[in-house]
């Protein structure tokens, strides 16, 4: 028997098998029962989140010999006829391959007759939004007043670019993208039915990989399985897709904590060397350095995490707070961005790994603010000292030289930055901020 790909032979073949989309199943089961049905559906959602499948399901669920019911048995002429795709009445068109006006007037010749042998002729229209205007409008009086017996499924995965004129014709239904938990189950499932061994790590880089489709999911897993030989391990993964693993970004992280640059060099050296690429060491070290955020915010679901909370670095948990790891990913996003036009893509990732191991001395300007404000209240009238020729940067003018007297009270003032925590980076550094820099630069250093 021919090799049959995974999302092929895992393609649900009815509603309760549609993982991820309980509202569309439970809502076209709902019309099935009472029998209220509707002449065009409007399927919408990312890729492989189940929209062809579902309008299969339903056309069989109006074919079937039981139907039009909201289980369909899959053993009659018509349900299996479906399932090969090689029913009469069950239309399916290529919305990107048949795009012009002569395609739609073929259609609208066609539904004048009458289904071959089923109750319905369901017209099943994929990638609709790639239909010329012309197309659309032929289909218009088409779909608003069809034959009793046509159906007209469409499915996009860019409702914005379909006509308002045709989704008000039709009922619509929003999938969404199937969770991650949703699909390691599911992937869990397929390595029971072949056979397969897998840790739930690899099974979990599978699913987060996927981003919501589950055809992504099946087509990575079948992959994998090929080089796997039946055992599925997250360090074979790695080792065969060139990732960055947990222990060594721990190290990295670890080492920039420890303000220790020949340290995360070494890392950087020992990785590369290995074969990493730096666009995926920079992705990696991103979604490394988000997850310590989100760590830092409270956050614990492993499903977004990606590892329990417990095996990321403690020190650099304990040593950068909310905004400094903030400042973290902006920085490697920024660094990913720039690969592309960059002279050298690993001095760019050298240059952010070594602002990393100073991100602890990193201020933002909310608690720069933060720390004028104190030093304000402290020094009184010295912290406003204007700048004159006579007094140079940052001096304090005659009848303001209290300030010299009262060092205490300005080590009491700056020593707050520290105790104002704030993860707002974006907000722009205040007027103020220059009155700290003439007192460093003026007074304390002179």
């Amino acid at each position: 028997m021919a090799y049959e790909v995974t999302a092929t032979r895992r393609r649900p073949k009815t509603f309760d098998e549609l993982a991820g989309q309980e509202f569309v199943s439970s809502t076209l089961k709902s019309s099935l029962e009472q029998e209220r049905i509707a002449h065009a559906y409007l399927f919408s959602g990312p890729r492989g989140c189940g929209k062809t499948s579902a309008a299969r399901i339903l056309a069989r669920a109006l074919n079937c010999e039981k139907g039009p019911t909201a289980n369909p048995c899959g053993l009659c002429p018509a349900c299996l006829e479906i399932s090969r795709g090689a029913s009469l009445d069950v239309i399916e068109i290529d919305g990107a391959s048949n795009t012009s006006v002569n395609d739609v007037r073929q259609i609208k010749d066609e539904v004048l007759f009458p289904p071959n042998s089923g109750k319905y002729k369901v017209y099943i229209i994929d990638e609709v939004h790639m239909l010329s205007n012309s197309a659309f409008n032929a289909l218009l009086k088409t779909i608003e007043e069809p034959p009793p017996y046509i159906i007209f499924i469409f499915a996009t995965t860019e409702l914005h670019k379909v006509p308002a004129t045709i989704k008000s014709r039709c009922q619509q239904f929003a999938f969404k993208s199937i969770p991650v938990e949703t699909i390691q189950n599911m992937l869990r499932e397929t390595c029971a039915e072949i056979d397969v061994q897998a840790e739930d790590e690899a099974l979990f880089w599978i699913a987060r990989e996927a981003t919501g489709s589950m055809r992504d999911a099946y087509t990575l897993f079948d992959q994998i399985v090929s080089f796997s030989g039946g055992q599925i391990r997250s360090s074979q993964i790695r080792e065969k897709f060139g990732l960055v693993g947990l222990e060594e970004l721990n190290a990295l992280a670890g080492a920039c904590a420890d303000n220790d640059p020949a340290g995360a060099f070494a890392v950087i050296d020992r990785l590369l060397e290995a074969g990493v690429a730096i666009e995926q060491f920079v992705t990696d070290l991103a979604g490394y350095y988000r997850s310590l955020l989100l760590i830092k915010a409270g956050i614990t679901r492993e499903s977004l995490l990606g590892y329990s909370p417990g095996r990321f670095s403690a020190a650099a948990l304990e040593k950068l707070s909310l905004a400094q790891l903030e400042e973290a990913v902006f920085m490697l996003l920024g660094v990913y961005r720039d690969l592309r036009y960059s002279l050298s893509p690993r001095f760019e990732l050298e240059t952010a790994v070594s602002k990393l191991c100073w991100l602890d001395r990193w201020i933002s300007p909310r608690e720069l603010r933060a720390a004028v404000d104190s030093l304000r209240s402290a020094l009184g009238p010295a912290a406003a000292a204007p700048e004159t020729p006579e007094t140079g940067a940052g001096r304090a003018a005659p009848g303001n030289s209290g300030f010299m007297d009262r060092p205490g009270a300005f080590t009491e003032g700056f020593k707050q930055v520290l105790a104002h925590k704030t993860d707002d980076r974006r907000e722009a550094i205040p007027e103020e901020a220059e009155t700290v820099r003439r007192l460093f630069r003026g007074t304390v250093v002179k």
